[in-house]
């Protein structure tokens, strides 16, 4: 079996966007794209289903993008779909590769040999968070303090429950990001904001910003927008204004305690 899945001609595991952006911020967008390697055909799912939420976080990496173009920040984007092998989750974890997603039966990942698994892991997982390492490392080298911002999106109605959440903001224990930024999204009029909804930060689907946030003790954050909002392009330009205004307010007033590892004022 060849290492790779992927062929020459086919993208690479990940994306750059706005790789020279001078900002002390990284974004990572773990569900970009809902693109199957040609290997793997269509998992035995219509177009329809891939298209879906079980695919890929709709509407997450024009939000990334048009973050990382306002910040001027770089952002790194996952090239594959999430039902390839899922980026923001241990390897470890049963849901790394999902033989079922929200109901859906994925046939080509019944019964998966190991060394299956290992070449998915080898072609689109590892490269993607060796990018993410790489990327801090080089930061934390100039001396810079990057704050970690992590974009998805989620579905309105998940196994039959409505979420009423406009935007979650999730966290673990750090909340030198999370709390001002509830508060400065608060301001916003109408905003249902959830604070770990729909998802909790303390749960298997926060791998990215466990392994490289939280483990060099940077400031870090992951966002959850709800995607019927973000499905459009309007949509998508007046929600990374809407973050973008309180990501700056939360930049601007929390300098001093972003720039110091969390005590016991900012942790819980």
């Amino acid at each position: 079996m060849a290492r790779t899945l992927l062929t020459p001609m086919e993208p690479a595991a990940f994306r750059w966007f706005n790789k020279a952006g001078r900002t002390p911020l990284l974004f990572v967008c773990d569900h970009a794209s809902r693109r199957i390697p040609q290997a793997l055909g269509t998992l035995g799912l219509e177009d329809t289903e891939l298209a879906r939420h079980i695919g890929w976080d709709i509407g997450a990496a024009a939000v990334t993008e048009s973050l990382a173009t306002t910040f001027d920040a770089p952002a790194i984007l996952t090239g594959y779909s999430r039902l390839v092998v899922d980026c923001n989750r241990s390897i470890q974890d049963a849901d790394s590769i999902p033989e079922v997603s929200d109901g859906t039966r994925v046939p080509g990942n019944i019964d998966l040999s190991a060394l299956d698994r290992q070449q998915r892991v080898f072609t689109l997982f590892e490269p993607y968070h060796t990018a993410i390492d790489q990327a801090l490392t080089t930061s934390l080298a100039r001396d810079e303090i990057p704050t970690f911002i992590s974009v998805h999106s989620c579905t309105p109605v998940m196994a039959g429950r409505n979420r009423p959440w406009h935007i979650g903001v999730l966290s673990n224990r750090d909340l030198r990001i999370a709390a001002p930024l509830i508060e400065s999204l608060a301001a916003e009029d109408g905003l249902v904001i959830g604070d770990n909804e729909p998802y909790s930060g303390k749960s298997e689907a926060g791998y990215t910003i466990r392994a490289h946030a939280e483990k060099r003790g940077l400031p870090h954050v992951m966002l959850e927008i709800r995607q019927d909002l973000i499905a459009d392009a309007p949509g998508v330009h007046h929600w990374a204004r809407v973050i973008e205004r309180a990501l700056r307010q939360v930049l601007s007033r929390c300098l001093m305690t972003i720039a110091h590892p969390p005590d016991k004022g900012v942790l819980r």
